[in-house]
């Protein structure tokens, strides 16, 4: 079966949370192999203002799966924006940005002080008791992982 990016793109914003994740897998899986999503990434940048956290949290995915491609240093437009999900007001959203970070600082060195900048700086304080720990075990996990890079 030939994946058609463009319908499985559209997927991603549909009300049923399961066909819209099940896309983001075809998708990320589809980046990991090719670029082909990645002339998609202006639309995966706008995903990250969304007030639905399931859809900024797939464009933080796709975007990051895709740093590979970047060819044009989109990333680097937005990488602002990007970072500013380390403390994204849903917990989850923000636990899935660090995690993704050392995709990004794998692929975009140059952008590997921005990041870790910003993993110093998160406040974790925003978040509730039971969730601090586990943002801030993260944040420690990924800074070490891009360090190591």
């Amino acid at each position: 079966m030939i994946l058609n990016i463009a319908d499985t793109f559209e997927l991603l914003f549909d009300k049923n949370n399961n066909v819209a994740y099940k896309a983001l897998q075809e998708l990320q899986k589809e980046s990991i192999e090719t670029d082909c999503v990645y002339p998609y990434m202006d639309r995966l940048s706008e995903m990250l203002y969304s007030d639905n956290s399931y859809i900024r949290t797939r464009g933080l995915i796709l975007i990051a799966y895709n740093a590979k491609w970047d060819k044009d240093y989109k990333i680097d437009e937005i990488i602002d924006t990007y970072l500013k999900h380390i403390t994204d007001i849903k917990p989850i959203t923000a636990r899935q940005c660090i995690k993704l970070l050392p995709i990004i600082a794998k692929y975009k060195p140059e952008l590997r002080t921005d990041i870790l900048s910003a993993l110093h700086q998160a406040n974790v304080c925003i978040y509730d008791d039971s969730m601090q720990p586990l943002v801030y075990k993260d944040i420690q996990k990924t800074m070490k992982e891009i360090e190591n890079l």
